[in-house]
């Protein structure tokens, strides 16, 4: 058993994406995401199932080219699709990718 504390972790920046991993299995990986007012994800196309839940702020998702504002508290699930995302006023996640069976 391992217990994270998603408040205390640096999130690096999309470019450095892959530091942000903070817990993998063959299974699935989990990482936080954190983007600055104005911030975006550019569109990528996810072979595997993701889990998005919002830790503090708000951020418009676009899974396919369709969209969806996630508040903070609330979660999307998708299956393997292109996913974007920006917010206006920053964002903290956490991000679950779940490999396809």
């Amino acid at each position: 058993m391992k217990v994270f504390d998603l408040d205390e972790m640096t999130a690096h920046p999309y470019e450095e994406r892959e530091k942000n991993v903070f817990y993998q299995a063959k299974e699935f990986k989990t990482r936080v995401i954190e983007l600055p007012p104005g911030g975006r994800i550019p569109p990528c196309e996810m072979a595997e199932h993701v889990i998005f839940y919002v830790l503090d702020g708000e951020a418009r998702l676009s899974v396919n080219s369709e969209a969806v504002v996630l508040k903070e508290k609330q979660c999307l699930f998708t299956e393997p699709a292109t996913i974007s995302m920006k917010t206006e006023n920053g964002a903290r996640l956490m991000g679950i990718q779940v490999v396809k069976t």
